[in-house]
């Protein structure tokens, strides 16, 4: 169930942080209150993760998966630049997160 509750926190994380984007400082209503409710659970489910998988692994799951997904989701939904610099950053997000999880 760990891993389960892994994928849930990073999904509502990413929509918590899209929500972000939405709410355009807070001013618009549903996306500015769709983003604390996305962020509180995404906590909520990362409590439960890391009953079962260590924090590390975890959080380096949460913050790499998320800042990866974001970037894809800025480029594709919000016309945000995307570069060559920022796609090798991402790889080694990834190659950081692999570590990790697999040094233990």
């Amino acid at each position: 169930m760990g891993w389960l509750y892994l994928v849930l926190t990073v999904g509502l994380e990413i929509l918590g942080t899209v929500c972000v984007k939405l709410a355009n400082g807070f001013t618009r209503l549903l996306p500015s209150v769709l983003l604390f409710v996305f962020y509180t659970l995404s906590f909520i489910f990362m409590s439960f993760a890391v009953k079962e998988i260590d924090l590390s692994v975890v959080y380096a799951i949460w913050s790499g998966v998320g800042t990866a997904a974001i970037v894809l989701i800025g480029y594709y939904y919000f016309n945000e630049p995307i570069s060559g610099l920022k796609l090798a950053s991402i790889g080694l997000i990834v190659i950081g997160v692999i570590g990790v999880n697999y040094t233990g």
